[in-house]
């Protein structure tokens, strides 16, 4: 996927800007080690900065605020997703009040999808209906 330097400038500056959702989730995601999936934040990816990206997972999340559910976002937020789908890519939505009650509880099941995503595996993968996306409930 081609990235251009205003990608990169812009996926710069949402890292200045994230919210407190963002911070709280990014401080339990980040880290790695030999068991433990290393996602990005605020990662370019074709017109898209995604909030969080585990590239060997090929695993998207994204801290959706209360802003998502009006106007046109749920329909910008479909478009997305079917694009990243389209890309092999799976999207995670969870809410932001969520994180800010349950971080620890959301960021050990992104990890735990992330590493059945990243498993090896005796067959191909390829996107299926069900990948379409999960939502994380606290």
């Amino acid at each position: 996927m081609r990235v251009t330097s205003n990608d990169v400038k812009r996926a710069r500056q949402l890292r200045r800007r994230m919210t407190l959702p963002e911070v709280i989730l990014w401080t339990a995601l980040r880290g790695r080690g030999p068991d433990r999936p290393a996602f990005r934040r605020q990662h370019p990816f074709g017109p898209y900065v995604l909030d969080f990206y585990c590239s060997r997972a090929r695993l998207c999340v994204e801290v959706d605020g209360d802003g998502h559910s009006f106007g046109d976002q749920p329909r910008k937020d479909a478009r997305r997703d079917a694009f990243l789908r389209h890309q092999g890519v799976m999207t995670v939505r969870v809410a932001a009040s969520d994180i800010l009650d349950e971080a620890s509880m959301i960021a050990s099941s992104l990890i735990e999808v992330a590493r059945r995503r990243s498993a090896p595996s005796t067959t191909s993968w390829s996107p299926s209906p069900a990948d379409a996306g999960e939502e994380l409930i606290a």
